[in-house]
């Protein structure tokens, strides 16, 4: 079996009896024995329990059901940061509590009903706050392109997994890059939707935090946004409906579109030069599409964001139930005594205040340009390891690793609008570099159609690592 297969293909083949929802997740799980001991993507299994959901999805398609949900039989791995009934949450700490989940969140709920056979999970930075996945409870997660790199984070379990092919597609979920800055290490596919796009409980990161996958192809991509996405009765800040499924976006001509392309990081942090030349060999290609590109230069992300963005991303732990403070791991106790110092009156304004900005930022799209091309990280992959150790001996400080990592995707975090990096360039090294795409509000539609455009013109779903053979 092609360990690269899509999980819009391999949940055809389902559907057509080619192949067994047994064989496919026998086929993952064989990948994870043989190999997670030398990339640690997957911190926890639950292999019984899966393959009794796949026999029963097997026993129903035997039995000649015909109406099967989009994605039936496609093994998915959660994130080790979400909630899931019965299964464990550690948020790759110590310090988490032991219970076992009472319920699943949303967009778990959301995948069952898509058919995925949900099983394992992912490896993720204690709590989630910084660009790399690495920890002191479970170690260090590798970069399937080269084991001495980091594949990003906070997502870059699922990115991992995915990238060696041990599963088609993997949870993941981005608060300030955790989705887009994996994918852009690992050579896959990461959409952040708008804010509201996603049901959750309670939106993570008081809102910046979005629920989505790492995926191989934006067909994948697009049709798990379709199945995961609302609105939501029970929440007023949903995101309005589409027009027609995301899936449809796929091969539809956008139009000849206004697009911006900045290569300027925001604060003045240094860019590398081959993120420059990821952004400038983008732009050459959507002008070859057909589209109008102008390079731009102006300031993405205000100086006063991290004053208002830092201490409600410190605040989010209040999202923790039952942790042991004293066994956090040190840059996330600085984390948690700093929010601790904050008061009602300053998380009121900070929300404010953001809310002010996220207003400035968004009002360019459609006033300025259509389309916003920027490097996804300011700088390739740092060595594994590195990340973890440069918080861990200064606790309260920030890295210029991790200000780099996520300088360009943070921002529509902040601002909600969706974007997209897609894997358009690789460095001397063979190492993949990413490209950001940002839409206007809501404009995922339009992000679909031109991140399709460039995947036919690119064919990125046909470059994998040199792993194994099989």
């Amino acid at each position: 079996m092609d360990a690269y297969r899509s999980a819009t293909e391999l949940a055809a083949d389902v559907r057509a009896r080619r192949l067994s929802p047994v064989e496919l997740l026998d086929h993952c799980l064989e990948r994870i024995d043989r190999l997670n001991p030398g990339l640690l993507a997957v911190v926890w299994r639950n292999d019984d329990e899966a393959r009794k959901l796949a026999r029963a999805l097997e026993d129903t398609i035997a039995g000649g059901e015909e109406d099967l949900p989009a994605f039936a039989g496609v093994p998915i791995p959660i994130k080790d940061l979400t909630p899931v009934a019965g299964w464990p949450l550690t948020y790759g700490s110590f310090a988490a509590p032991e219970d076992l989940g009472t319920a699943d969140e949303l967009v778990v709920a959301a995948f069952r009903r898509a058919g995925f056979v949900v099983t394992a999970r992912t490896n993720t930075p204690e709590f989630g706050p910084i660009p790399a996945t690495e920890n002191v409870r479970y170690g260090i997660t590798r970069n399937p392109w080269d084991r001495s790199r980091t594949p990003g984070g906070s997502s870059g379990g699922a990115a991992a997994a995915v990238t060696a092919g041990m599963f088609p597609i993997a949870h993941g979920n981005d608060g300030g890059g955790s989705i887009r800055i994996p994918a852009s290490c690992t050579g896959l596919v990461g959409l952040k939707a708008s804010r509201g796009r996603v049901p959750a409980i309670v939106p993570g990161w008081l809102g910046a935090s979005v629920e989505g996958v790492l995926a191989r192809t934006v067909a994948d991509a697009a049709g798990v946004l379709d199945a995961i996405s609302g609105p939501d009765p029970l929440c007023w800040n949903s995101a309005p409906a589409p027009a027609r499924p995301f899936a449809a976006e796929l091969g539809t001509d956008p139009g000849a579109l206004r697009v911006a392309v900045l290569a300027k990081a925001p604060l003045g942090v240094p860019v590398h030069e081959t993120a420059r030349a990821a952004v400038e060999n983008a732009g050459t290609l959507l002008e070859r599409l057909g589209h109008h590109v102008e390079e731009v230069d102006f300031e993405l992300f205000p100086v006063e964001v991290l004053a208002s963005f830092l201490p409600l991303m410190n605040a989010a732990f209040g999202d923790y139930d039952g942790i042991d403070v004293a066994r956090m791991e040190p840059h996330n106790v600085a984390s948690y005594q700093a929010a601790q110092q904050v008061d009602s009156i300053a998380v009121v304004r900070a929300l404010g205040e953001l809310q002010r900005i996220s207003r400035v930022i968004a009002a360019r799209w459609g006033k300025d340009f259509d389309l916003l091309v920027t490097p996804t990280t300011a700088i390739l992959p740092p060595e594994a390891g590195s990340i973890l150790r440069q918080v861990h001996e200064d606790p309260g400080g920030m890295p210029m690793d991790v200000l780099s990592m996520a300088i360009f995707t943070a921002p529509f975090n902040v601002s909600g609008q969706p974007a997209v990096s897609l894997p358009l360039h690789h460095s001397t090294g063979g190492l993949p570099v990413g490209v950001q795409l940002v839409a206007g509000p809501w404009r995922e539609d339009l992000l679909i159609q031109v991140a399709s455009q460039l995947e036919e013109a690119e064919r990125w779903q046909d470059r994998h690592p040199t792993l194994d053979q099989t």
